[in-house]
């Protein structure tokens, strides 16, 4: 089985990006299952019910989220309603939508997607080593295939999921700070990692936003709006993982320029 997953998708050059390159490089490639990060994908700060679902009907099986996945409330009833896209699993029950959901491969094997987030340096609530055990069952139940996206500030909270979950599922996957790091590999147990995806966005900002936005806030030290950097090339950030029978074999990094 080959899994895509693709970085943090980034406004609308993101979107645009991703959707014009996925169904090629799906067919070309023979990529199974295909997931997403999209909680910046409308303007970098959250996402739409309608962008999801454009994203869905693109080519995407799931869609993960992270901390902004509440900053448009429209997107909630989706959330609760959709079993294509998840948010963290650590917020409150009451929260709308799911932290893990399983979902069928192109030759209707399933696969379970686990959301998480990250607890150092984030407002996420429960810590995400006090619940993932459970749901790591809960997806072996349905599942032999199981993805973790834990989106994290923190590079050590996330090398720690790795190995902690090492053997016990196919990937973990880092999200959240945009960049890509180097350290993607199949860990002693079979189990593929990498700290963080990155992102898919515009090139020429910082992570995402225009960059003159940001230099200025820093040089002011001064709040500033931000805006999404609408011109120029996008890159685009992902992994592809090889697996059998739920352990990986393989993980390529990805970092297009597009």
């Amino acid at each position: 089985m080959k899994l895509l997953f693709v970085g943090d998708v980034f406004g609308r050059p993101g979107r645009v990006a991703l959707l014009e390159w996925l169904p090629g490089y799906r067919a070309e490639q023979g990529i199974d299952f295909v997931v997403v990060n999209g909680e910046n994908a409308a303007n970098g700060a959250g996402i739409t019910s309608k962008i999801a679902r454009k994203l869905l009907d693109g080519g995407v099986d799931v869609l993960t989220t992270g901390n902004h996945v509440w900053r448009q409330r429209e997107v909630f009833a989706f959330l609760a309603e959709d079993e294509r896209i998840v948010r963290p699993a650590n917020y409150p029950p009451a929260s709308p939508g799911r932290g893990l959901t399983v979902r069928p491969a192109a030759d209707g094997t399933p696969v379970a997607v686990v959301d998480l987030a990250g607890s150092l340096y984030m407002d996420s609530g429960l810590s995400p080593f006090r619940l993932v055990d459970r749901l790591v069952d809960e997806a072996h139940a349905q599942a032999a295939t199981v993805i973790v996206d834990l989106h994290a500030e923190a590079t050590s909270e996330k090398v720690a999921m790795g190995h902690y979950l090492d053997g016990r599922v196919t990937a973990v996957v880092g999200t959240h700070t945009h960049v890509q790091t180097s350290d993607a590999r199949v860990l002693p147990g079979g189990t593929a990692y990498i700290t963080d995806v990155g992102m898919t966005g515009p090139l020429e900002s910082v992570i995402g936003v225009r960059t003159d936005i940001i230099v200025q806030r820093f040089v002011t030290e001064m709040p500033q709006r931000f805006e999404v950097e609408e011109e120029g090339p996008v890159r685009l950030d992902a992994v592809v993982i090889a697996a059998e029978g739920g352990v990986a074999t393989a993980i390529e990094a990805l970092d297009l320029v597009l």
